[in-house]
């Protein structure tokens, strides 16, 4: 596995990507938390490039399961633009990449994953340091998650803090029939430049729901 930074232009991008100090994640964490975590998870969170430059991970998801529940929730999140994963495959590759958008001051990240049949999904999604927590993640059709950011043991987590439709300025909280529950994204690092990204979905009367977890690898070229 290998990941790259890549530039808007097709100039070489060791000579033209620049690397910004970011703290817009370790901001919402209190000292003693940032501090709990390992290193190359601090480099990869404050790890920030100009506007328009991508950082592109690239893994394989080793784990997926869904209830029957969870499967056809998936299936009807296509309705709003498919944020969530649809398929069963496992040991098949898995691409992200971040590009800074400074539009909004957040980021941009596209992930596509491949089937072992057909055409690869492909996951839209924005994550902008905004709104009651100070971070949210919008996945298109005014649909936006707020998230919390917490560090269990050595492990960045994001949880979801309540979904919403943005209408304008106006922001109108889901009901939670509405919603799939609540939603977990884990970042563990492993060492030597590997790290696993976990989801997992748990409805409060439904229970597990959903469950991706994928491991990458980053190398800077």
């Amino acid at each position: 596995m290998t990941s790259a930074r890549l530039s808007g232009s097709s100039a070489s991008p060791s000579a033209h990507v620049k690397l910004l100090d970011d703290r817009r994640f370790r901001a919402l964490l209190s000292d003693e938390d940032w501090g709990r975590l390992p290193l190359a998870t601090w480099r990869r969170f404050s790890k920030r490039v100009a506007d328009g430059d991508s950082v592109v991970y690239v893994g394989v998801v080793d784990e997926v399961s869904f209830s029957e529940i969870g499967w056809w929730f998936a299936q009807a999140a296509r309705l709003i633009g498919g944020p969530l994963p649809t398929g069963r495959d496992t040991g098949v590759p898995m691409i992200v990449t971040v590009t800074e958008d400074g539009a909004t001051g957040g980021q941009t990240w596209t992930r596509i994953c491949a089937r072992k049949r057909g055409f690869p999904q492909v996951i839209h999604s924005a994550k902008r340091f905004a709104g009651p927590t100070g971070l949210e993640e919008y996945v298109g059709f005014g649909v936006s998650m707020a998230l919390r950011i917490a560090v269990e043991g050595q492990a960045l987590t994001f949880r979801s803090a309540g979904y919403g439709l943005q209408l304008g300025r106006l922001w109108i909280p889901l009901p939670q029939w509405l919603t799939p529950g609540d939603l977990t994204v884990t970042h563990s690092d492993l060492g030597e430049g590997a790290f696993r990204f976990t989801l997992d979905v748990t409805h409060p009367r439904y229970g597990a729901l959903i469950h991706q977890s994928a491991v990458f690898r980053e190398a800077v070229s």
